[in-house]
């Protein structure tokens, strides 16, 4: 019987014998006279071959230095039960915990039990050093840093998803664990490159919902591994995350932005209807001809100018300089243009961080923030996911989209337990009579494969119109 060869190449797989083999996934490549298959179908490859009893030799591996961890991580009863799940899984799935519900250790739990070289990846800076700093003060690791200008790769490495994205194939024989925090983002049509190249056998994908309104997250089970466990926000309240209320209060426009605003909205909504479209998907229809289609390409700017009417309106400012005179209870003020996040700024002093922050700047910033020099900080997107504050407890969003998945990140920002009874408050100014108000119902609807919170959970507000 001949021996089969495996190497890594570019991605794939190559796979090497001294005569014909008759083997799954496999491709004939004449220029370099092997076959070839995709690097996630490596494991697949691999539990063939032993199977049949196909001998084998395995050079596809490539890892960094050997590191040791030197540290324990402890788990609640709900984390353990997430892991039991994900190894009785074959170490490959996709855990969806509410947020604030310590995804991050069961992760660190995973490379502590299996000893393996991992790559974590993570959409933002933030959670790069986040990881990082969990990596050093619980597992007794120096992690590398592959994200902003670093490009460090050690046993335990934490990347951004465009840094591996760029060089995917060059890291895709280094590591046998891959850990997709914020796991919704490896379903992007590009990023999902990453996991395809990866001949990583063991997978875990972190979320508080895999759920993405594309439908990629049908994807799941041919790159990461199928949903395995999950725990809502109403498992946990009370014991393991914070309870809240959720607020919002509506605000009217002033005369000339209203005005504004419904001239915008109307060449916008004109288009559609000649066009015969309609909602989400007449929307998308709207963003793919604007590329070819100078009228689709004025009705999108019109949109665009119409929201930035409705999310960056003076009454939302008045209503902030009201709530911030109210408490100084620590506050992330959530924005979603950075235009707004610099005018609070300047506007009452408060540190902004956008995705323009420098790093040490930003790292500057929250870290006077978990302290307490700071009681309010203002965000544009960049903080929706990844930023620790067990002690922040009121959340203002003046404007997002309309993505269940944002708001459940907004707030489980707040939701990190701390000393005493701490009851988060999430506050929406909303305003009125324009789309945003559809925005705000959007996002508390939940989808299919969401843990959003119970009915229990207070929501008040002004009364529309």
């Amino acid at each position: 019987m001949n021996t089969v060869r495996l190497e890594y190449s570019g991605g794939t797989i190559l796979v090497k014998a001294d005569g014909p083999v008759s083997l799954p996934y496999v491709k004939w490549d004449r220029r370099v006279g092997a076959y070839r298959i995709p690097g996630y179908l490596y494991r697949d490859l691999v539990r063939f071959l032993r199977a049949w009893g196909i001998p084998f030799e395995d050079s596809v591996f490539s890892p960094p230095p050997r590191e040791g961890v030197h540290g324990s991580v402890s788990l609640y009863p709900f984390q353990c039960e997430a892991l039991d799940s994900w190894l009785k899984a074959g170490c490959r799935g996709i855990i969806a915990i509410a947020a604030a519900g310590g995804k991050t250790f069961i992760g660190l739990k995973a490379i502590e039990l299996l000893g393996e070289p991992t790559l974590i990846l993570v959409p933002t800076l933030v959670l790069m050093d986040h990881w990082i700093e969990k990596v050093r003060s619980l597992l007794g690791v120096e992690a590398g840093a592959y994200g902003g200008s670093s490009r460090e790769v050690k046993w335990i490495t934490v990347s951004t998803y465009d840094s591996a994205y760029i060089n995917a194939e060059r890291l895709g024989n280094k590591f046998r664990l891959l850990i997709a925090d914020e796991a919704h983002h490896i379903f992007a049509p590009s990023y999902s490159q990453i996991a395809e190249v990866m001949a990583a056998p063991f997978r875990m994908g972190l979320t508080c919902t895999p759920f993405r309104s594309d439908m990629r997250h049908l994807e799941a089970p041919r790159l990461i591994g199928d949903v395995i466990y999950e725990a809502t926000h109403d498992d946990l309240a009370g014991k393991y995350v914070s309870s809240y209320v959720h607020k919002k209060i509506y605000v009217s426009l002033r005369p000339e932005e209203e005005a504004e605003y419904e001239r915008h909205w109307s060449a916008y909504r004109r288009y559609l209807e000649e066009m015969g479209l309609d909602g989400l998907e007449g929307l998308r229809e709207v963003v793919r001809r604007s590329t070819r289609d100078p009228e689709a390409r004025e009705a999108l700017l019109s949109r665009v100018k119409a929201l930035r009417i409705a999310f960056n309106s003076e009454a939302k400012m008045r209503v902030l300089s009201e709530l911030l005179r109210e408490s100084d209870e620590k506050t992330i003020i959530f924005t979603l243009h950075n235009s707004l996040a610099y005018e609070i700024s300047r506007r009452f002093l408060i540190p902004a961080i956008t995705h323009q922050t420098p790093d040490e700047e930003r790292r500057l910033i929250l870290s006077k923030f978990r302290s307490g020099e700071y009681k309010v900080i203002v965000t544009s997107q960049v903080l929706n996911e990844g930023v620790d504050v067990p002690d922040a407890s009121r959340g203002i969003i003046l404007s997002g989209t309309g993505s269940h998945r944002e708001y459940v990140q907004r707030l489980g920002r707040l939701l990190r337990k701390s000393a005493g009874d701490k009851v988060a408050r999430l506050i929406e100014v909303v305003s009125r009579e324009t789309s945003e108000v559809y925005f705000s119902r959007r996002r508390r609807r939940r989808p299919a494969l969401s843990a959003p919170p119970g009915d229990r959970h207070a929501s008040e507000g002004f009364p529309q119109g």
